[in-house]
């Protein structure tokens, strides 16, 4: 019997319970914005030390915890009030639902004894949160507080992970029990993920294997499930040993250093290479990638006739938007690890195969020279996330706002070692994110290494007030705002469907972001001149006072606001989402 188990009860509100429950489980920062269901709670906050950070929007608080969640690989936690503040979580959750980020979301919810009686912000939140959450588990006793605190992490933590709705009502977090010492115990293993690693049939890798030693052009395609797994090593390990080049999605960028000679880049709805390398290919290992839209160029990029072996920790992923001829379920290290044990010795003969991605990207480099150097006014994106590519540390993280944010820095952008250094919000693709996402992130690494986001001039308008919860916070993250006056990704799909001049509801006035960042305390810089780019990125980077937003002013011209697509050229067939 331990100390712990000997020792006498002690009284307490559940909202303590919560937040000794989260003490245990070694907590990060936790994101939220109070009231009175969840008062208790906020107490035990203040008077156990634990580090909660005041936002200024519910979403916003999820999208921090979702990023501090993916950087560091431990839950997130969030927290909001009943009503519009548990309401105002939606969008973020689905956001970590999609993109498989454990997250536990704490959310107060009316009292029991007068529930349903019209209580002042009382609304059906139950049903609006259930869909948008892997699982919502609803606290009815005090007592069991430890219990299901213990329950919301596990299964945010297992399988593929998600976030998960804690609802806790305002007589749960106000009453009272007697707890044990050692009821506020939680396993290790379920604050981080993975949590648990399965391995694949072994029957299965043998059949994967065979098929593999057959091939002479095989790809490996990864998805975002290497961050989750940190399958880095067991990727280098494969396509090394076997000669096989590798791809990813937008969410994959980091399964390898982009500079590896094996790496063929973003593969979907935009590539460099790597597209053509797929058409090309007669074996394709797809490993933690959904094979959604956006990879599979809606559903046509993977060329008829060439076999499937895919791996992934969600079987119902297996053949749900293309063929799968072999189905390896389970973790994508122990799953990669055991395909290269069982072609341990296999002679190949892919050497010129693999040796191809060399001289094929560098081609694409020369051809896409013009816009990564380019001098032209205003500024073309591809200038600056060149800079970025120049300058970020090695160890820095990119947030990507969702929209052409994620699209541009997805083709363009280069993390220089493997790892999770660049962080897109893929799963909802909402914009939005790119403010908390730095918040988050910059929480999450540590003010020694530098966060950046790249967001366009709308995604900041909805978040821009959370600049003062990065100053308050001392998250001295970067912003690098695409100030293009418009709602630069929907104008450019206008232009591309209707046609030049054609545009509605997609225009935003001109704003002096550096100006308002000024004003708020933050170091704003405007750079209208592409030969400034690399200064302001430098000093943006060396200020660790304050937050910094660099106001980059970009094209106009809708038909250059999309990577790797001129729309003056691009031809749109019906029914078609043509970028």
């Amino acid at each position: 019997m331990t100390d712990a188990t000997n020792s006498a009860p002690v009284r307490m509100t559940g909202g303590e319970a919560l937040a000794r429950m989260l003490q245990a489980a070694g907590a990060g920062p936790v994101f939220g914005m109070g009231g009175f269901q969840l008062l208790p709670f906020y107490e035990a906050c203040r008077a156990l030390g634990l580090r909660h950070t005041l936002i200024n929007d519910e979403r916003t608080g999820a999208f921090a915890a979702d990023a501090y969640a993916r950087v560091t690989n431990r839950v997130g936690f969030c927290d909001a009030t009943l009503g519009p503040g548990a309401t105002n979580l939606t969008t973020a959750l689905v956001e970590s639902l999609n993109a498989g980020v454990p997250l536990v979301a704490i959310v107060g919810d009316a009292n029991r004894d007068h529930a349903w009686k019209n209580m002042t912000q009382e609304a059906r939140q139950t049903e609006i949160l259930r869909p948008a959450a892997k699982e919502l588990i609803r606290v009815e006793s005090v007592r069991r507080v430890p219990e299901l605190l213990r329950r919301a992490l596990a299964v945010a933590t297992a399988g593929r992970p998600g976030p998960v709705v804690l609802a806790v009502p305002e007589d749960v977090a106000h009453g009272e029990h007697g707890f044990s010492p050692a009821e506020f115990e939680v396993p290790e293993r379920t604050t981080r993920v993975p949590a648990l690693r399965a391995r694949p049939d072994a029957a299965e890798v043998a059949r994967a294997a065979a098929m593999v030693a057959r091939a002479e052009r095989p790809m490996l395609l990864v998805g975002g499930g290497v961050h989750l797994g940190a399958g880095y090593a067991a990727c280098a390990r494969l396509v090394e040993g076997q000669a096989i080049p590798l791809a990813h999605t937008i969410g994959g960028k980091g399964a390898l250093a982009c500079s590896h000679p094996l790496n063929a880049g973003l593969f979907g709805r935009y590539s460099r290479i790597a597209n053509d390398m797929i058409a090309e290919s007669d074996l394709l290992v797809v490993a933690g990638c959904k094979l959604g839209e956006i990879a599979t160029k809606r559903f046509q990029l993977l060329p008829e006739g060439v076999p499937v072996v895919h791996l992934d920790m969600l079987a119902e992923e297996f053949g749900r938007t293309s063929r799968c001829d072999v189905a390896l379920w389970g973790d994508i290290t122990a799953g990669l690890d055991d395909l290269s044990d069982a072609l341990a010795g296999e002679r190949h003969g892919r050497a010129a195969w693999a040796a191809s991605v060399a001289p094929r990207m560098a081609h694409w480099r020369e051809g896409a020279r013009d816009r990564l150097e380019s001098a032209e006014r205003p500024i073309n994106l591809a200038r600056l996330i060149a800079e970025l590519n120049r300058l970020m540390p090695e160890d820095g993280v990119l947030v990507a706002d969702g929209g052409f944010a994620g699209h541009w820095t997805g083709l363009l952008y280069e993390t220089k070692r493997a790892g999770r250094h660049y962080v897109p919000d893929r799963g909802f693709a909402s914009i939005g994110y790119g403010l908390p996402g730095a918040i988050g992130a910059q929480l999450g690494v540590g003010p020694k290494r530098r966060v950046a986001a790249l967001t366009g001039d709308g995604g900041f308008n909805m978040t821009l007030g959370d600049l003062e919860t990065a100053r308050r916070v001392g998250a001295a993250c970067v912003v690098f705002v695409v100030n293009n006056a418009a709602s630069g990704y929907v104008k450019a799909l206008q232009h591309a469907v209707y046609g030049e001049g054609k545009y509605q509801s997609s225009d935003l006035v001109e704003m002096d972001y550096a100006a308002i960042a000024n004003a708020m305390g933050c170091r704003g810089i405007r750079v209208e001149d592409p030969g400034r780019i690399a200064d302001a990125v430098r000093e943006g980077l060396a200020n660790t006072d304050t937050p910094t937003v660099v106001d980059v002013v970009v094209t106009r011209d809708p038909a250059k606001m999309l990577p790797g697509v001129d729309s003056r050229t691009l031809t749109v067939e019906k029914g078609d989402r043509p970028v």
